[in-house]
């Protein structure tokens, strides 16, 4: 086994908990020969108004200190006065700032015509239209409604040098932008961070488009690879859309990243884009996917190689698993959540068996 390295898995409520379980069932050492440590913290909407969110601030000091962290999905309440949600006080404890939620193919799903490679949505994951001061000023039909946004041209540049990154792993094209002529102050400055971003990375493909451009070309453009940086709201937006487009959300995980000085991962947070599904929960039927892959995704942050190669095998693994016939009822099957785990460990192991043999 390689050095140990701590994960901070952050649990959560009803579905969402089911599903971390089955994710940490794949990262078992037993299973992935890696030497990790799981540092367990209560994130439930139980224990959060328990400990008024301080368990929340435990995690994201120990996601600090260890640079990693796996989250449930967890329930935020509606209530003024109340909790309120644990992901935004993770953001700001660890300085989040990039949120990167990839959509890809799943072997027997069907996408819409034309999709098949990969598309990363690269994307604020904070100020923008969320955080926003509003107001209203009169009455009746005379009433008008005001917000003020922000953004900052540190994230801008962040989420810039991200999604030339990003696109270089996966030998994709950085695709879109902001709607920088129409507002060439506020959404201007992230278009002149990903002018700049480019400049500096001349050996990734660059085509800036208008968001509005960038919408109607997702359902034309075939065969490409793509990285879409975006501002916070329409990278939301995107996100929804893109991951739609293959057929599901379930093929997909979700990043929350917080960069150093030198625009490079410092602290990464993975969990799955779906929510707690409260109508699943206890019944086994809800699909781990998602969360099994944001295991997968955090491991190639880990900085081994053989992490890398685990990373590697249990995305493999998943998509094996699907393409062998074991799929939960949202894909088509009757498969049960812990017995589609149970064949993508299988695979796993296999995997990392025959490849010792080939090292």
């Amino acid at each position: 086994m390689s050095e140990r390295r701590a994960i901070v898995v952050m649990e959560g409520d009803q579905t969402g908990q089911e599903l971390l379980e089955e994710a940490l069932r794949v990262l078992d050492p037993s299973v992935t020969r890696l030497d990790l440590e799981f540092l367990r913290f209560d994130l439930s909407l139980e224990n959060r108004r328990r400990t008024k969110n301080g368990v929340v601030h435990e995690a994201a000091e120990a996601m600090k200190r260890a640079g990693l962290g796996m989250k449930a999905a967890t329930i935020t309440p509606e209530g003024a006065g109340d909790v309120g949600s644990p992901n935004a006080i993770l953001r700001k404890d660890i300085n989040g700032t990039v949120i990167v939620r990839t959509g890809r193919r799943i072997p027997g799903v069907n996408p819409l015509p034309g999709v098949h490679a990969p598309i990363s949505v690269v994307r604020m994951a904070v100020d923008d239209a969320y955080g926003a001061e509003e107001r209203r000023e009169g009455e009746g039909l005379e009433e008008v409604a005001y917000r003020t946004e922000r953004i900052s041209r540190k994230v801008c540049r962040g989420v810039a040098e991200f999604a030339f990154i990003q696109a270089r792993r996966m030998h994709a094209k950085v695709f879109g932008g902001p709607k920088w002529t129409v507002s060439p102050v506020y959404e201007g400055m992230f278009k002149e961070e990903l002018d700049r971003a480019a400049e500096k990375n001349r050996d990734v493909r660059y085509e800036p488009q208008l968001i509005d451009a960038t919408y109607a070309l997702l359902l034309s453009s075939y065969g490409e690879p793509m990285v879409i940086p975006a501002l916070n709201r329409d990278g939301d937006c995107l996100s929804d859309l893109v991951l739609q487009m293959f057929g599901s959300i379930a093929g997909a995980e979700s990043l929350l990243i917080s960069l150093d000085d030198d625009e490079n991962p410092e602290i990464v947070m993975s969990e799955a884009p779906h929510g707690t599904a409260p109508a699943l929960e206890g019944k086994n039927i809800a699909n781990p996917m998602a969360m099994i892959l944001a295991g997968a995704a955090l491991l190639t942050f880990v900085g081994s190689e053989h992490a890398s190669r685990v990373s590697r095998a249990i995305y493999e693994a998943t998509f094996e698993t699907i393409l062998d016939g074991t799929k939960t009822a949202d894909l088509g099957g009757s498969a049960h959540t812990t017995e589609f785990t149970d064949e993508v460990i299988r695979h796993v192991k296999n995997k990392l068996e025959v490849w010792s043999t080939l090292a």
